[in-house]
């Protein structure tokens, strides 16, 4: 779960602090966790704008850090606005609850079509771009009938089964989550499937507007069809296929995983068929998945009433932070480990280590990863 208070009452964000929350998050080496910890700490997105150069610079940055400016921003906004579409914000009642309960939720997802169905019960698809034409036909007669069963098939708007699984879901709501902005069709091919799923469904991105879809963004992409979902059913992927990252993403996200078996001679089955080997439920049909989803509870991260504090030099002072920064330099490499095993190994702190954690990925020397774990970079 994101570090919001998560039992507080939702709270309004008012023009300028949405603005200042859009600077926020496209500024550089700001995340979502690094984001959410940002807002725990200095109340308002403002005021972590204003503390960003003395925190990357403790974290060893040289350079000034890019902070998106206000124009930006607000012209973004505008630019979307035309489209018919909206800005979602983690603090919003709008904002989806499914989605919210992780640890890494967009803190703003840009929206076109019917935002509703973002809040509804939902299950996600996903599976090969170069998908058999059994695997296409199968991915959308179970997505009419997920659809005829009361939920929302969320998918990725990719070629071979997503189109499929859209394709099934249009007459009841689908959700496609892209990797690029909003308003950018890819592929191109499925254009006229993108306008439909547009009008009749809905479309979600946390990608700035006409940002085109690079190869880093597709993994960010499938946590928020993971993320959007109570469960994710696998049709059709090779061992190495992104939609196994959707499924494993799923599984840390405390998801329903399901997959559809095929011939050992298919290399698109080796995918599914490992994921039930490791413990996934084997579906044949629509009806198998309905009869074993769970009701998922989530809990909404919303702000409480901004907490208006300086994060000063009595939280931790200037010679304590230089021992535990040495401390986790010494500990990190270009293998992941989690935060929780650096605390435990490391005999440090939370606070000191998130604070410095904080510094060190806005300086761009550590990476996040799902499942709270962290990567030297630099």
């Amino acid at each position: 779960m994101s570090l919001f208070a998560a039992h507080a009452p939702k709270i309004d964000l008012d023009e300028a602090e949405k603005i200042a929350w859009l600077r926020l998050i496209r500024t550089e080496n700001v995340g979502p966790i690094t984001f959410y910890q940002l807002i725990e700490n200095f109340g308002t997105a403002q005021k972590a704008i204003e503390a960003l150069p003395s925190l990357s610079r403790n974290g060893g940055r040289l350079k000034n850090l890019k902070v998106s400016d206000a124009g930006a921003a607000i012209a973004e906004m505008e630019a979307l606005e035309k489209l018919g579409g909206t800005m979602v914000f983690a603090a919003e009642k709008a904002y989806p609850l499914s989605l919210a309960a992780t640890e890494d939720a967009p803190p703003i997802i840009s929206v076109l079509g019917n935002k509703g169905l973002l809040n509804c019960p939902s299950i996600g698809i996903v599976g090969a771009r170069n998908a058999s034409l059994n695997g296409k036909k199968f991915a959308e007669k179970i997505s009419r009938e997920l659809g005829e069963g009361g939920q929302i098939v969320v998918s990725g708007l990719a070629r071979g089964i997503d189109a499929s699984a859209h394709t099934g879901a249009l007459s009841f709501g689908t959700v496609a989550a892209v990797a690029g902005g909003v308003d950018v069709i890819y592929p191109p091919e499925n254009t006229k499937l993108y306008e439909q799923i547009k009008f009749e469904g809905c479309i979600v991105a946390e990608s700035p507007l006409g940002m085109e879809p690079m190869a880093k963004h597709f993994p960010k992409r499938n946590r928020i069809i993971s993320g959007l979902s109570s469960g994710v059913v696998v049709i059709e992927a090779t061992l190495k296929s992104g939609s196994l990252i959707t499924a494993r993403l799923a599984a840390e996200q405390g998801r329903d995983v399901y997959a559809i078996p095929g011939h050992p001679f298919d290399p698109r089955a080796g995918g599914p068929n490992k994921l039930i080997q490791d413990g996934a439920t084997l579906v044949q049909n629509a009806s198998d998945i309905l009869e074993n989803i769970r009701t998922f509870s989530a809990v909404r991260p919303v702000l409480s009433e901004p907490v208006q504090r300086e994060w000063s030099g009595e939280d931790l002072s200037e010679k304590d932070a230089e021992t535990v920064r040495d401390i986790i330099l010494q500990n990190i490499s270009s293998t992941p480990v989690t935060v929780d095993e650096l605390v435990r190994s490391c005999h440090l702190t939370i606070p000191a280590v998130q604070m410095v954690l904080l510094e060190l990925e806005l300086a761009g020397r550590i990476q996040r990863l799902p499942a709270n774990r962290i990567v030297l970079i630099n």
